[in-house]
């Protein structure tokens, strides 16, 4: 736990064990629901499996994460305090989205942008068998740039040819993808551009934006023209 801020104040208590690097996001990977340690490890990528498991370990001292063992098997579960954070984790992505709108190219990561698509391909609204959607971004090296989502009755996404045909592929600069999913731009606006481009038969093109449900935080009003329109961050 980070040490102390010698304050009584609450808010002062919280951070205390909430403002280490990375609690928050492993928290809200949770909230996203995921339990076990690699899919944790998948919402938060660039963050060491050493550090992961020492701010589980910190949480679950905390009374915040509860870990349970199912045979050979872990999974990690919020508490009563860790589900009291999901207003807490919610607000904080509405005001990022309002007011830190600026990404730098080191935010733009593939991984985590697939992992997030991952588990809002809304299956239900998808013909029946197995649907394989590509993803080419043109912009990345060749080692990140194809993704695969494999869907049936669950999805698998792939950073490697799965021997699938693919139903219909999307092609956008990974900015404009993260911008779609952001609600930063609508699809309609992508596609018009010509930054998004989708091949494939025109019923998967037309269906393809009704498949995807985009970041819980994609409607968040943003301020208007008269309000500062983000806040910098970093150096």
């Amino acid at each position: 736990m980070a040490s102390s801020y010698g304050q009584f104040c609450p808010v002062a208590k919280a951070m205390e064990l909430l403002d280490e690097r990375w609690t928050m996001l492993v928290v809200r990977e949770m909230i996203a629901g995921s339990q076990h340690f690699n899919d944790i490890r998948r919402g938060v990528p660039n963050m060491s499996p050493t550090l992961l498991s020492k701010r589980l370990r910190t949480l679950g001292r905390a009374g915040v994460v509860e870990r349970w063992e199912h045979g050979n098997r872990v999974t990690y579960q919020l508490t009563q305090a860790g589900r009291e954070l999901v207003p807490i984790v919610e607000a904080l992505g509405q005001w990022g989205i309002r007011w830190i709108g600026e990404l730098g190219e080191e935010d733009l990561d593939p991984h985590l942008l697939m992992w997030d698509l991952r588990r809002n391909i809304a299956v239900d609204r998808m013909p029946p068998g197995r649907t394989v959607i590509g993803f080419t971004f043109p912009d990345l090296e060749p080692a990140a740039r194809d993704w695969w989502a494999v869907v049936t009755d669950e999805v698998d996404i792939c950073d490697h040819d799965p021997g699938f045909e693919v139903h219909v592929r999307v092609l956008a600069p990974l900015r404009t993808m993260v911008q779609v999913w952001r609600g930063d731009i609508g699809w309609a606006d992508a596609t018009r551009s010509g930054d998004l481009v989708v091949e494939g038969p025109s019923r998967l093109r037309s269906a393809l934006p009704e498949w995807f449900l985009l970041s819980d935080f994609a409607a968040t009003p943003r301020p208007g023209p008269e309000a500062v329109t983000s806040i910098s961050v970093g150096g």
